[in-house]
């Protein structure tokens, strides 16, 4: 099968347009549209339905796309393999974790990351949907549990509890809550129940609401519930790595916490001997240790 055709089709079926994928190849459509009807020709099979607002895959085209999407990400990885330089740390390193942790934790750290590697180019890609790593959805993860899918290179980095924290400001002006059941007297700010998030901390806001509180706030991620939090709002459920960068806060019903969360770094086995990714895990475990003495250093004052 001719390779420069399947190039040619994999960027129009990815595009949706002959138009849009001439212009990614630097072809004429009329080029793009004869490799396309030669590759059909070539299959016997019609790839795309052709109508007015663009191009739609066939069951035969789909089939054919599924191919291609796993060839060029072979591509990449083998790409990424060969430029990976014996002593320099350059290029796109694409990383996924959730987005709190994403924003929270690892964002105010990637300057120093930056000062040493300045020709690193970073795609922070912050979501709570698992993507696939061995199908280079993304090069390396950070993730609030063990990762279960295959071919995996993965370490334990630290382990996460959700805590209830509230402002300065808040607390002189409606009181600190002493027992659980004080909660019905103030407004929480958690993550609603039902979206997407880590086990435990749903499991902890599940309790804390059983105790009729009377104002509630929910926002989807835990960048939300923090700015809440230092808006005076209420009494918040977030994640104690925070308190780091955010020493103000006060913690409140020490007795009420999350069971713990493991966080793991993760990256494709074929990545092994990636120097971004090796330079990425480096990073990541020596500010991970800094955090722990910080945070031992908080406790013991």
């Amino acid at each position: 099968m001719d390779w420069d055709k399947l190039r040619i089709f994999h960027a129009v079926a990815d595009a949706g347009s002959l138009t849009h994928a001439g212009d990614v190849l630097h072809l004429s459509q009329s080029a793009v549209s004869r490799q396309i009807r030669a590759l059909e020709e070539s299959l016997n099979a019609t790839l795309f339905h052709r109508h007015a607002r663009g191009l739609i895959l066939t069951e035969q085209g789909e089939l054919l796309f599924d191919a291609t999407r796993a060839m060029a990400k072979r591509l990449d990885t083998a790409t990424a393999r060969i430029k990976d330089s014996e002593e320099e740390v350059f290029g796109e390193l694409r990383v996924t974790t959730t987005t709190g942790f994403g924003s929270l934790w690892l964002a105010p750290r990637l300057p120093a990351l930056y000062e040493k590697y300045p020709d690193l180019k970073i795609d922070l890609m912050l979501e709570e949907r698992v993507l696939d790593l061995p199908m280079r959805e993304a090069d390396v993860a950070i993730r609030m549990k063990e990762p279960s899918q295959a071919d995996l290179i993965r370490k334990r980095l630290m382990s996460v509890r959700m805590r209830c924290y509230a402002s300065p400001d808040y607390l002189r002006q409606h009181g600190r809550p002493v027992e659980v059941e004080d909660i019905s007297k103030h407004r929480l700010i958690c993550q609603n129940p039902s979206s997407a998030q880590v086990a435990a901390g749903a499991s902890l806001v599940q309790m804390l609401l059983s105790y009729d509180v009377p104002s509630l706030l929910t926002v989807n991620n835990y960048f939300g519930v923090l700015q809440a939090v230092l808006s005076n709002l209420g009494i918040g459920v977030l994640p104690d790595y925070l308190i780091e960068n955010f020493p103000d806060l006060e913690r409140v019903l020490p007795e009420v916490e999350s069971n713990e969360v493991p966080v793991f770094l993760a990256f494709p086995e074929e990545l092994r001997h990636s120097k971004r990714i090796a330079a990425f895990r480096d990073f990541i475990q020596d500010e991970v240790i800094a955090h722990r003495k910080k945070i031992r250093e908080r406790v013991e004052d």
